[in-house]
């Protein structure tokens, strides 16, 4: 079992920036890909950024140059950070963090992200 806990987030001004974590608990499990969806009300959750255990990056086209993931692995955790810069309003949204093991995508709480303008 991975349990995901999230923190960050919160509001800001177009332009501004904010970064959200994820520490993924392992249980003993190896964690491939690791990444940040969000989801609007009633809209489908979209694939933000995702980071292989690698640490090979790759982004929505609608955030790259704006946003930067990283990891970090440890035995018993492994923690993603997005870091959001140039943020707009169409960027608000609930930003959920996802880790894929032992063939299942584990989710976090969601954290809100809001962006006026």
């Amino acid at each position: 079992q991975v349990q995901l806990v999230e923190s960050g987030g919160g509001s800001v001004e177009a332009g501004g920036s904010l970064t959200l974590s994820c520490v993924a608990s392992t249980s003993g499990l190896s964690i491939g890909s690791m990444g940040w969806y969000r989801q609007d009300p009633g809209k489908e959750r979209d694939w933000v950024a995702r980071v292989m255990s690698s640490g090979l990056p790759s982004y929505d086209p609608s955030v790259k140059g704006r946003f930067t993931i990283s990891r970090v692995n440890s035995k018993n955790t492994n923690t993603i950070t997005l870091q959001m810069d140039a943020l707009k309003p169409e960027d608000t949204a609930v930003y959920y963090c996802m880790a894929f093991a032992a063939g299942t995508h584990h989710w976090g709480q969601g954290t809100q992200v809001t962006v006026s303008a």
